[in-house]
């Protein structure tokens, strides 16, 4: 852990605050902290900022309710940035929006970001329009025992895969089980966040036993 006292702040006395959803990596907003801020988010262990239009302290969720626990706070290299990470109540736009950050200006026509969250708005797309030729549509026009079955087929796929110690094969069959568990979540109504919230349950306790045993 760095100290407080490393971190450069402009001649303003701002340093800026990349705002990043702790489950999904989304970045939220870019906001200013001042040492004040900062320690009072530090402190309340949930986001407090600067208005540099109102200049005045402001606490995200004060009037709306959609306030940011925070999980981590991390400097760059220069010490004169900081993403933010939270877990956030409610969207963090004052339009509305989940993120500020929603209004594309380009995207590269060769190449394309994937993300676990965005496969998941595909599935529910495909299952809400179920358009002729797709394969998703296809599993979800046969119901769930089929997804069943296409779970169980994978998952004995990857065992084979890795017994084989055949890493490409293991990866190309991983993949192939995540996808069918997605199609399965999709037509359960199970949210990624639910699935995060739960391993992340986990990895707490987790953390207390082994601090247990090292007692």
């Amino acid at each position: 852990m760095i100290d407080r006292s490393e971190l450069k702040f402009d001649e303003k006395g701002l340093i800026p605050a990349i705002v990043v959803d702790s489950r999904s990596k989304k970045v939220l907003t870019l906001a200013y902290m001042n040492r004040e801020s900062l320690d009072i988010s530090i402190r309340e262990e949930r986001t407090c900022f600067w208005s540099r239009s109102r200049r005045e302290l402001w606490r995200k969720g004060e009037t709306s309710g959609n306030v940011q626990h925070i999980v981590s706070i991390t400097a760059d290299c220069d010490r004169d940035a900081l993403v933010v990470e939270v877990e956030p109540e409610g969207p963090a736009c004052h339009l509305g929006g989940v993120s500020c950050f929603e209004f594309p200006l380009w995207e590269s026509p060769t190449r394309q970001s994937f993300s676990a969250d965005g496969l998941m708005a595909l599935l529910a797309g495909r299952k809400r329009e179920m358009p002729e030729g797709s394969y998703t549509s296809y599993l979800f026009e046969k119901g769930l025992d089929k997804i069943l079955k296409k779970v169980g087929e994978e998952a004995t796929e990857v065992i084979i895969a890795g017994k084989a110690e055949d890493k490409r094969e293991t990866i190309y069959e991983i993949a192939d089980l995540a996808y069918h568990v997605m199609v399965l979540m999709t037509e359960s109504g199970i949210s990624l966040d639910e699935v995060r919230d739960e391993l992340a349950s986990r990895h707490v306790i987790d953390h207390k036993v082994k601090q247990e045993k090292m007692t």
